[in-house]
Order: C-alpha cells, then structure tokens, then sequence
C-alpha cells in the first residue's frame, strides 16, 4: 500500500461486514492494483476462496464446484451470496455458521493462568500425525500437508498444545494471517480448525489456544481476527463473547458434499437424544430414511425406507430376538453359552452365603461383584481381597439386582470390540476416569472439575460418581478425598472403565490381534446377535491373550471415532440405503 493510503477509523468500521465494494474502494483509495489471479489459499484440508479476490459470481461458484473429492472448500467474505447460490442452487448452500470477530483493540489478557501444557508450532512429520489424529476423532478432515500453500506465500500455521507431562498432543488451531495472504486491506486475520482432545483432563487448553493466536497476530502488527462457529454451539460462543469477540455480518458459501451434509440437510428429528440415539438418527436423516421419534428421553425410535420399518432402542433393535438378548443380560447364561463356544472365561458362582463367598474368595484371592442383569457398570466393583470388601459389594450391588455374581478377578485392560453383522467395526481401550494433580486443589475438587468437563464432552452422559467405589479406590492408593495431589501426577480415581463413570476410549480397532477379532466374531455368533458390545480384559490390544466378561446388547455407538459405527449399523438394518461408490 501507497504511504499516504487514507487511514480508516477502527470506530467507524467496527461491526461492518467486510463486502466486496468497501474492500474494492479501500483498494482503489490508496493506489493498490487488483490481483492478477483470484486468491485460493489451500489449508491441507480444503481451500480458503477468498471473496472480493474474485472478479465476479461465476468464477466465484465455478471455482467452488471444482472442489477436490473428500476436501472441503469455503468461500469467504461473500458481498452477494445470493448472485452465487442462483447459478447452481442444487450444488451450493449457505453456510449456517456465525462469523465473530475480535478487534484486537478490545482484546484484554487472561488473568487466570492455566499450567500442564505448552503451545508450539506444527513441525515434525510425528507433530501432524497426532494433530490429524486429533482432528479425525473430533470428525473433522484431516491435514495433508504436501497440499497446503507454503507459508511464504501466505498459506496457514498450525499450532499444537502438548501435555508437559506425557508429551501427547491435546490441541490444535490454524491461523492465517490476511495480510500476507491476501493483503487484506483491514489488515487482519482469522482462526480455523480449533480442536480439544475430549478425554483431556487439562483445563483450558481451547481458551489458551484462542489468546495465543491473537496475542501472535497482534504482534505482527494486525488488527482483528475473525473465526466462523456453528450458531448452535453455545459452549464456543461462550467462550469466545467472554475474550470479546463480536458477531459479524458476512458471508460464507460451501459446496455440497458428504463432509458438510449435516450443514445443509438440517439438524433432524434429533432434538433430545441421548447421543448414543442421535449419533445413529443423524445417520439415517443423512441417508433420507424416514425417522419417527417413540420416545426421545428413551432413545426409542422408528426408521422406515423403501417400505421396511425397523425399531430401535439406541442400537437395540427389532432384528436382536428377545432369547439374544436375554443370553446378554443375563451374565450367568453369557458364561455359559460363550464357555460352550471354548471362548475364555473368568471363574464365576452366584453370590451365596458368607462361608460360600470367602471359599470363592480363598481359591481366587481376588474377585469381582456385579448385579447379574446390569448395565453402564451400577453396582460392579473389582479387585475385592477381602471378605468385608466383598459382602459389601454385595449389598451394593443388590441394590441393582437381587442376583449378584462372583467372578475371579484378571488383570489387564479393558477392552470393547464392537460387532456389526459378524463383522468387527471397532475396538477400543477403555481406561478408568483418573485426575492430573495441581498441587493445590483437593481430590475432591479435581474430581468434580475433571466430570464437568467429562459431561461437557459427552452431553450429560459421562460423570465421576463421589460414591463408595471412587472413595475405596482412592484409599487403596492411599488417598482420600480430602487429600492433596501433587503437581503432574495422574491418580485413577475408578477402577472400572466405563465410560458412563468417567471412563474415555483409546481407538485400537488398527492393532487388533487376529486371535481377539476371532475371538468377538465367535461370540456374537454364539449369541446369535447382529450387533454387541464385548468386554475382554487383555494386556494389550495387539496380544492374542484376553479373558471374556460379558456381552452389552445395547452398546453405545458413539465416542468409536473415527471408525465407521453408526454408518455399519445402518447399514445392517437397510442394506440398500448405503451410498454408492
């Protein structure tokens, strides 16, 4: 720009939309010529089409329906969205996203200080593994580096946020800066891609992210930078009006495609699913099979396509027979049908009289007690070595059925394979809900922060209970709750693993050991269902060893990302609904 360029009030264009005539006329003011080329900034993921760049609406929308297969481009600061959507409203939508923008004139530091992490720049070929990894199990696409425009010509930065303790990556944002890309006449830039691990047990890393991104650019001299959010996610918009930002009236333009579906097929008849129910409706409304809401707080539903109707209980459905299902909630019939099978199982005896539970006791020195016919882990307690421990469980587990097992305890991890159609789908890790010291706040307190951010992520469904098992297994680690957990240090405060008591998931369906794939697939057959949920306990994923311990009949589909599970289990109940090659 020309030295003597007219200096624009930020007053007087704070909350204006950035439209293709001011952008053009602050050009032609201060003596800057229009581009020779349109401006296409490629995100690794996707393009950036920049707006005003582009001499007019056709080229604008040609260039968006030349959108790359499995990429996802977006047409930025759009001054006349409707003259782009005319020329080919079948293939282009608006998008329903909220721009917000945060002049940086209004921008105030953090007072609070948040520890446990650092923020970095993307580098290494291991940093974009674990960032596209990141990205992936928020079901987001993933960064293909070879493809991004090189930062000297104004492509993106990417930033991570990395555990200081484990070094695992737990966040990451894009920025790029306008000025460089496409010499932005405001002189600003924008925020793109920003994603939390949901098992992170950090507070704040998104916020974190966010300042340090603004805090870069304002050092670079800029002057605002604009992010896009849905204008549903209420926690983001939370979050971003508490640092400042503003709602901006502009427009972007997207292209049609399977990525961005949910976008421009709108939210469906979702409204209060649970999210193991909605994550399987979401699928059906994308595919166009009709969905009727039973009962929403139950998470009963009915889909119908093509004349074939099929009612569901989240992934319970009609095609489970009752005597499948019976042979899964009844743990002692499991055993017994799955040992028939030659499949390894743990020693297990219905809970008796005192005498009959310490002999178990003695011959297996370590036990399990749980409800016979239970479910989400209510009244299951592990690793029992006492006989007071066990016929205390036992009066807690009666609490949930009046049958209550014993079974002998195996050490290991706790593993869940999924089973669609005799077809294994996914296979996951699941670890016990634990907390990261801080050096000052009590057990109690990292608890409680540690489930609100566990229902946070999981809409409710994930919560560490403060009950007798948390308080037992807190005190065989020589704690309570009132205790102080030094700085860094991880305490598993749960000794089962399920994700309704805090538990997360670790994706291993990759690694999965041959022997363990043979393993579920004989075990759904024996129990002759077309899709279950199978607990193993194993020493490792990719090791053949396991031991069975039972079967969930209704298993929750979501928290798998990035496998395929909701799409395999539509398409076992309306084959011909999957999309065509």
């Amino acid at each position: 720009m020309k030295p003597n360029a007219a200096a624009y009030s930020q007053r007087l264009i704070k909350g204006q939309a950035p439209t293709y005539e001011r952008l053009q006329a602050r050009l032609a003011e201060d003596g800057s010529p229009q581009g020779p080329e349109p401006i296409a900034v490629h995100c690794g993921w996707g393009r950036l089409l920049i707006g005003h760049t582009f001499p007019d609406p056709a080229s604008l929308a040609l260039e968006l329906l030349n959108e790359q297969p499995g990429e996802r481009d977006i047409a930025l600061y759009v001054a006349a969205p409707q003259q782009i959507l005319g020329i080919d409203p079948q293939q282009l939508f608006l998008d329903p996203s909220d721009t917000l923008r945060l002049w940086f004139s209004d921008y105030r530091p953090a007072t609070r200080v948040f520890r446990g992490f650092r923020i970095r720049r993307v580098q290494s070929e291991a940093d974009w593994h674990a960032v596209n990894l990141l990205y992936q199990g928020r079901g987001m696409l993933p960064v293909d580096v070879e493809r991004l425009t090189p930062r000297h010509q104004g492509g993106p930065v990417y930033w991570l946020a990395e555990d200081e303790d484990s070094g695992a990556v737990i966040g990451s944002v894009m920025g790029l800066n306008h000025q460089k890309a496409f010499h932005d006449p405001e002189n600003g830039c924008s925020l793109w891609c920003l994603a939390v691990d949901p098992q992170c047990t950090r507070p704040g890393v998104g916020e974190v992210l966010v300042r340090h991104l603004v805090e870069h650019f304002m050092s670079r001299g800029l002057s605002y930078l604009d992010l896009s959010v849905l204008h549903d996610n209420r926690q983001a918009k939370s979050l971003y009006a508490k640092l400042g930002f503003r709602a901006l009236t502009t427009f972007a333009i997207k292209h049609k495609n399977g990525i961005n579906q949910p976008l421009f097929l709108g939210p469906g008849p979702q409204a209060g699913f649970n999210p193991y129910a909605r994550i399987i409706v979401e699928e059906a409304h994308r595919r166009g099979i009709d969905v009727q809401v039973d009962d929403a707080d139950a998470g009963l539903f009915t889909l119908s396509h093509g004349g074939r109707r099929v009612r569901c209980r989240e992934s319970l459905s009609d095609l489970t027979s009752a005597i499948s299902m019976t042979l899964c909630q009844d743990k002692s019939l499991t055993h017994k049908v799955l040992k028939a099978a030659g499949l390894k199982l743990p020693a297990q005896q219905l809970a008796g009289s005192a005498d009959d539970n310490l002999e178990f006791l003695d011959e297996h020195q370590r036990v399990v007690v749980k409800p016979l016919d239970g479910e989400q882990g209510q009244g299951v307690a592990v690793d029992l070595r006492t006989i007071e421990e066990v016929q205390q469980a036992i009066e807690t587990a009666r609490q949930f059925d009046s049958r209550v097992l014993l079974e002998s305890f195996h050490e290991g991890l706790d593993l869940r394979i999924l089973v669609i159609g005799f077809d294994v789908v996914a296979a996951a890790i699941r670890r016990p809900a634990e907390v990261i010291g801080d050096g000052q706040h009590s057990i109690r307190a990292l608890i409680q922060a540690q489930s609100r951010r566990r229902q946070a992520a999981t809409d409710g469904e994930s919560k560490i209970p403060l009950d007798g098992e948390t308080e037992r297994t807190l005190k065989a680690a020589g704690y309570d709750y009132d205790s102080i957990l030094p700085r860094g240090q991880t305490l598993a405060v749960r000794r089962t693993a399920n994700l309704h008591t805090g538990g997360c998931l670790e994706d291993v369906t990759a690694i999965l050991h041959p022997t363990l794939v043979d393993a579920a697939v004989r075990a759904a057959r024996a129990l002759d269902i077309p899709m279950v949920g199978l607990d193993l306990m194993v020493p490792a994923a990719d090791q053949p060893e396991y031991v069975f311990i039972e079967a969930n009949e209704r298993a929750g589909l979501a928290n798998h990302e990035p496998q395929p599970t909701a799409e395999k289990f539509v398409d076992l109940l309306f084959p011909h609904s999957q999309p065509t090659a």
